[in-house]
């Protein structure tokens, strides 16, 4: 078979460039340190490099998130520092006010570095970071956590889900706190009352005092107190008392010296009470003798000692079509309530032949009852969720009316309340006023007892910093390790090994001579070469 002198050259031509490629492509190499450039030079090892380009650009993000996290854990310890400096200079002057002697100038004094204290704490609770978001609303960073209303208290405005950030795979750190999670779940101290136990038209005197009482164990309140409250206290004489329960059952035995007292004597005159310490007191005149005197006007003096109700807000929606409305609001079935009550409130309506469902709120069109009852004629209240509410007139019985019920619960408060209500107490004069000097006694001693819990919540929450600082460092450690480790087989996969590189660029410049040398060698012969 002949072959043209133009195939020949084609042939020769394309394998030339071939081989100028190849050196070309080597020499790439060579000078580069790049093995696979397109996928085409390794198409197994170019999707192998792909993904290990994804991963090592997620660490990097993973690698931001952290540095993120850190300047914002960081700020929120410094401010939380500051939140527990004002709560500590804050007892100070509670415990300062509550001393003997101090005048009601002096405490308008204290009054007004309490009020201070408070601008201050509500000022670091709505403090903003770097981007301007509000570190402590959660997840409604444009809204500042707290609200002073005009009455003098706080309403919380944010929510509790706290902003997070992924720093591997599997793994997010919260980026913040709430407000919500870290003071407005912390226990408040005054959750119980003394009430004197009169029969008109007799008045209190203020001669025998009972304290409000303070939560001195949360587990002992919890399990039993409530159970058999009201209690009912019985003084027997000026040194000894009786303690029954609600069934009227004789509980004195259970309390710490059985019933006896010594007003005389610092902590000899407090009753411990299924985990509340009540304090009393007695102020009989100094005419009067110890003894059987002192025992005339202490006897059979009756308090009654519960649990603070629960209040709660109704408010009717603008549209309703009557004038009707809730008010009042007394816990009648504390079962249904506990079990029952939305934490966040709830919404009545009412429908058909005095029908009503309760809703928690937020309510929706989706929203499913909780419970139901029926307004029947004549009736002047109904209950909800275990709540009884007065009502006005009778709601329409087929508009429907509805209504907003918001909770308000002693369990807890937060930490601007117990300021506000000690500077105002502070505020009030209460000099050769009994019943106003008790008063003082059981805020002074309820605000010490709320701040000291206030202050160890901020304290967990500051450990729980710590604690996620840590497992940042941590978690840093393990992204380098996992970026090393990315970076050798990426530098495996993709890179060249010089020795081998410089041995094929030799190679390919040698075939790309001896193409050359072929080329001209060959373009020489011809049919007369040969005869």
């Amino acid at each position: 078979m002949r072959i043209s002198t133009q195939q020949y050259f084609e042939t020769s031509s394309a394998k030339y460039q071939d081989n100028y490629s190849s050196v070309v492509k080597a020499q790439d190499q060579a000078s580069s340190g790049v093995r696979v450039q397109t996928a085409a030079d390794d198409p197994v090892a170019a999707a192998r490099l792909l993904m290990l380009q994804q991963q090592k650009d997620m660490l990097g993000q993973f690698n931001g998130n952290i540095d993120t996290l850190k300047n914002s854990l960081n700020t929120e310890d410094g401010v939380l520092e500051n939140i527990n400096t004002a709560l500590q200079k804050a007892s100070e002057l509670a415990l300062k006010a509550g001393n003997v002697g101090i005048s009601d100038a002096d405490r308008k004094s204290i009054a007004a570095e309490v009020g201070s204290i408070e601008d201050q704490v509500l000022g670091l609770l709505n403090t903003k970071d770097a981007n301007g978001n509000y570190m402590f609303s959660g997840s409604k960073t444009d809204t500042p956590p707290y609200l002073r209303n005009n009455d003098g208290t706080y309403s919380y405005q944010g929510d509790d889900t706290p902003l997070s950030l992924k720093v591997a795979e599997n793994l997010s750190i919260s980026m913040g706190d709430t407000a919500k999670t870290m003071l407005e779940s912390s226990a408040n101290t005054g959750r119980t009352q003394s009430t004197r136990v009169l029969v008109p038209p007799a008045v209190d005197d203020n001669k025998v005092t009972v304290s409000a009482g303070l939560v001195a164990s949360g587990a002992t309140y919890n399990s039993s107190f409530a159970d058999g409250q009201p209690y009912k206290l019985t003084f027997t004489s000026s040194t000894q008392y009786t303690v029954s329960d609600s069934a009227g059952n004789d509980i004195t035995s259970e309390i710490p010296g059985n019933g006896t007292f010594d007003s005389t004597k610092e902590g000899a005159s407090t009753i411990n009470l299924r985990g509340v310490k009540f304090d009393i007191g007695l102020d009989l005149g100094k005419g009067v003798a110890p003894g059987a005197p002192s025992d005339a006007l202490v006897k059979d003096r009756e308090f009654s000692l519960s649990v603070k109700p629960d209040t709660f807000s109704v408010s009717r929606t603008p549209s309703n079509p009557t004038t009707a409305q809730l008010s009042g609001g007394q816990v009648t079935n504390q079962t249904a309530y506990a079990s029952t009550f939305p934490n966040a409130g709830a919404v009545v309506k009412f429908g058909a032949a005095g029908a009503y469902d309760v809703y928690a709120q937020p309510y929706t069109a989706d929203s499913k009852s909780i419970a139901s009852g029926t307004l029947a004629v004549g009736d002047t209240s109904i209950t909800a969720a275990g709540v009884t509410f007065d009502v006005t007139t009778a709601p329409a019985p087929d508009d429907g009316d509805q209504f907003t019920i918001g909770a308000t619960s002693n369990k807890n408060e937060n930490v601007l309340d117990t300021l506000s209500h000690l500077r105002r107490t502070l505020e009030a004069p209460s000099d050769g006023n009994p019943a106003a000097q008790k008063e003082l006694k059981d805020v002074v001693a309820r605000s010490i007892g709320n701040l000291a819990n206030a202050y160890g919540q901020v304290d967990q929450v500051r450990g729980s910093i710590g604690a996620r600082l840590n497992g940042l460092d941590i978690q840093t450690q393990e992204n380098t390790s996992l970026s090393l480790a990315n970076s050798t087989t990426m530098n495996a996969l993709g890179n060249v090994d010089f020795a081998d590189a410089a041995i094929n660029l030799s190679l390919q410049q040698t075939m790309l001579q001896a193409s050359q040398l072929a080329f001209v060698k060959i373009s020489q012969l011809s049919l007369f070469n040969k005869m």
